[in-house]
């Protein structure tokens, strides 16, 4: 018996020591130990840099410069030297830049300062923590960088109150905390909520934490992946499966502050051409000439405005790209010019896999082979995969000059009057490969500007050929017409890949779930730089119900990028499908979009200035709504909301095939109903109107009830908003005729600008461009609401301008203008007065007594 305690006892302790050698190695082997990952960390040592530091510890070097004094930039190394210093995302000019800093250093940790942050690096475990100048925490690292052969992985503390957002159009909610991602560009042909990955890799997310916001981009174009707490409470990390330890962080503290820092980081888009913003119908596909004609001028003969008709791959021949079958479309051309003449703009697709014709005298694979220009195999072979025409071959977009080549391929559809370009399938998609892309070991060879020449593997460039096949779309139409705004539509894209094309969610469904995952996806498009982003309205995938098709066209009315689109073998999708009923819902949404034409004209020039998107989540422009300062859009009844510009607020059910009546929870408590004028009267969560002492002291929610029709959409404005307003047009080559609306909503800091060019070409650099702020405050007798001059040569359509007034009423009735009272008819209406009066160009001040 003692025999058998003893001989148990001795298993006992055999056991626990195994136990214990096993865990020590898990430790090591997850970068716990900061021994283990840095077994020199003690010996550390400290270079002072103009901008920064660098730290040495053994063969690890850790560098952080400071861009400006609210960027940072930090780099490490594990084989005792850094990479080349080249980027796809981030514009030169940014990575030179550099600011002074103060160095901070102390006993137990090296350090530095600038004029808005500082930065503390643990002398032990080299763990990073950056503070603002209050002392409050952006980020601090959990633990040491882990390395693991090529592949690396940075662990942040994640606070319970802090959020995340980003990442492009992944799916799921809006707020990524809790989840993980992984970024690889991907062909996911009816995806789901849950599916990832999809087909961007925009590896930036923003931080917010009681009203701070912060910017992290981690510029690295292999496999990434993010984690904002799934795998580890309390942690957050990213990583990737090879290339540089690369990321920049950069401090608000306002959201629209990194917004617009991200944008310096990696460039605004261009101002997109007037047309890209009206109505545009699509389908996969329309098969003929006939039919093309057939759909435009039933939206012409309907009187549903309209700029833009689609054509997918079957007008090619045998979907060859840039060819025509002109079996189907036997006068291209003519086409094109009679739609032209009718107000349209085609958009051709032209996919980047060119079909393997060798001795077939096909235009693109004999100059691209003759050039060299696709990508090769390891042997040294051309790679080929299938895709839409069969065997393909493609493109290696990483040479400038097959960028320059590829641009001039679209010389012919150009020339026939084609305006409009669709970059679809370019993650790339592969129908005959296990990974459905191109193999991993495919070879790339860098010859760009700023990069040294060298080979590449598929591995390391997969993530951004999508972004660099839109850049040589782009970059070529400029070069065949350098005074036209392009416009670039693509699918697959990269962090800075708004700086040359629009993009799209991608193959969608015609699902209610797909229309309420269309608001988080173009709202974090948005905060992720992409500010021209769009849905397929009605969904890809599937026919729509009547009740679907209608209400997703009352929403996306109020989205940048509107287009209707449905693939193959489903019913029709255009507004008329499904009665007269139907249509006049929709037909009465497109024109609402039509007739916020220039305010939505504003906010794309706003975006191609400062990065700021058109569709906006309720935080970026409230950061402080609600009284511990979390994101407002986190909460049940703000969940399904957006907004357009800084004065619109679009409330949609939060699910809209339920007909329960819903909350939505305004971000302060003064607005104005769009459709109506008036004012709302927000409830508490009883349903009662609030207490006005209660307000004062605990701050409820500002709630308003809403009881769903299929032909409402509840959108609020701002009080204090001044919106423009023009006349209804079929399509925006027409010229409005008529007067400029400027709807004024009475309230604090109230104003409104306007922006007009040509919305075509390039003058707008050269002066010719029409700019009006307004703005609006109450006197001591009255209400002045003032024009700022004309700025710009270009001259207005108008000649008079309607103020209409909500939600203030004058006492005598009469009207002032640089004090001087004019005669004017005082239009009274239940929740507005209005009056005319003549734009000069030469500004105005207008008081109403």
């Amino acid at each position: 018996m003692r025999l058998n305690r003893l001989f148990s006892a001795a298993l006992f302790a055999v056991l626990i020591l195994l136990l214990c050698q096993s865990s020590a190695m898990v430790w090591a082997r997850s970068g716990l130990s900061a021994a283990k990952s840095h077994p020199d960390a003690r010996r550390a040592t400290m270079s002072s840099l103009p901008n920064g530091m660098e730290l040495r510890t053994g063969d690890l070097r850790l560098r952080i410069a400071a861009l400006r004094d609210d960027v940072l930039r930090i780099t490490a190394a594990q084989a005792g030297s850094f990479p080349e210093d080249a980027s796809w995302a981030v514009l030169p000019a940014s990575r030179k830049n550099s600011v002074p800093v103060e160095m901070d250093t102390t006993s137990d940790r090296f350090g530095f300062r600038t004029r808005s942050l500082m930065v503390e690096v643990d002398r032990k475990t080299l763990e990073i923590t950056v503070r603002d100048l209050a002392g409050n925490i952006l980020e601090q690292d959990a633990r040491p960088i882990r390395f693991d052969g090529d592949a690396f992985r940075i662990y942040k503390t994640m606070p319970l109150d802090e959020h995340y957002f980003g990442l492009g159009d992944k799916t799921g909610p809006l707020d990524r905390r809790n989840e993980a991602f992984s970024l690889w560009n991907t062909d996911a042909y009816l995806f789901q909520e849950s599916t990832d990955p999809i087909y961007k890799s925009i590896p930036y997310f923003m931080t917010f934490r009681a009203g701070r916001a912060t910017g992290i981009l981690l510029d690295n174009t292999w496999r990434t992946s993010f984690d904002f707490g799934k795998e580890s409470a309390g942690i957050y990390s990213f990583g990737a499966a090879g290339g540089p330890v690369d990321y920049y962080l950069f401090y608000g503290p306002s959201p629209k502050q990194v917004v617009e820092t991200y944008a310096w980081l990696t460039g605004t888009p261009p101002l997109p051409p007037l047309w890209s913003l009206g109505f545009q119908q699509s389908r996969y596909s329309y098969m003929s000439q006939a039919r093309v004609l057939e759909v435009a001028n039933r939206l012409r003969a309907d009187s549903i405005p309209a700029d833009a008709i689609y054509l997918d791959i079957d007008y090619q021949e045998k979907n060859r790209p840039f060819t025509v079958d002109r079996a189907a479309f036997p006068d291209f051309a003519g086409m094109i010019a009679q739609l032209k003449a009718e107000g349209f703009h085609v958009v051709t697709i032209t996919d980047l896999h060119i079909a393997n014709l060798p001795n077939s005298n096909y235009l693109p694979y004999d100059t691209g082979m003759s050039g060299d220009h696709f990508v090769k195999n390891p042997d040294g072979t051309v790679f080929a995969g299938k895709v839409w025409p069969g065997p393909s071959v493609f493109p290696d977009f990483t040479r400038q000059q097959t960028r320059e080549w590829w641009g001039t391929l679209y010389r012919g559809l150009h020339g026939d009057g084609v305006e409009g370009f669709w970059n679809d399938m370019n993650e790339p998609s592969v129908f005959d490969t296990p990974n459905k892309t191109m193999p991993e070991n495919a070879v790339h060879r860098i010859d760009e500007p700023g990069f040294a020449r060298r080979t590449a593997t598929h591995a390391e460039i997969h993530d951004v050929y999508g972004m660099e096949n839109s850049r040589a779309t782009y970059d070529g139409l400029r070069a065949l017409d350098s005074n036209t705004r392009p416009f670039v539509l693509a699918r697959a894209t990269y962090a800075g890949g708004q700086r040359y094309a629009a993009t799209w969610t991608g193959d969608n469904s015609s699902t209610w779930n797909h229309l309420r995952m269309v608001t988080p996806m173009l709202e974090n498009l948005g905060l992720s730089g992409f500010a021209f982003s769009g849905a397929d309205v009605g969904g890809y995938a599937g026919t729509p119900t009547p009740e679907l098709l209608t209400k997703w066209i009352e929403v996306a009315a109020f989205q940048p990028i509107d287009r209707d689109h449905t693939e193959k073998g489903t019913g029709d999708q255009e507004p008329w499908v499904g009665g007269p009923d139907q249509e006049a819902i929709r037909r009465h949404f497109i024109e609402v979009r039509y007739q916020l034409m220039p305010y939505l004209y504003t906010l794309a020039e706003e975006a191609s200035r400062t990065g700021l998107p058109m569709v906006r989540p309720l935080f970026l422009e409230f950061p402080d709504a609600t009284p511990d300062r979390h994101p407002i859009d986190t909460d049940p009844a703000a969940a399904s909301e957006f907004l357009l510009g800084s004065n619109l607020l679009i409330a949609p059910p939060p699910f809209s095939d339920e007909q329960d009546a819903y909350s939505v929870e305004l971000p302060t408590p003064d607005w104005y109903d769009y459709w109506t004028g008036k004012r709302v009267q927000l409830i508490d969560s009883s349903g009662s109107k609030p207490d006005p002492a209660a307000v004062a002291s605990i701050k409820p929610a500002n709630l308003v009830r809403v009881t769903p029709t299929l032909a409402q959409l509840p959108v609020f404005v701002r009080a204090g908003s001044i919106l423009p307003i023009s006349p209804i047009v079929q399509s925006t080559n027409q010229t409005p005729q008529g007067v400029l609306t400027l709807r004024v909503y009475f309230g604090d800091q109230c104003s409104g600008e306007l922006y007009q060019d040509d919305g075509k070409t390039y003058a707008f650099l050269n002066g010719a461009y029409l700019r009006m702020k307004f703005s609006c405050e109450r006197t001591a007798d009255g209400l002045r609401v003032t024009f700022t001059p004309h700025e710009g040569s270009y001259p207005a359509w108008w000649k008079n301008i309607q103020v209409d007034i909500y939600g203030w009423l004058p006492k005598q009735g009469r009207v002032f203008v640089h004090e001087k009272e004019i005669s004017v008819h005082l239009d009274v209406q239940p929740q507005s007065i209005g009056f005319l009066l003549t734009d000069d160009g030469n500004g105005a001040e207008i008081e109403v007594k």
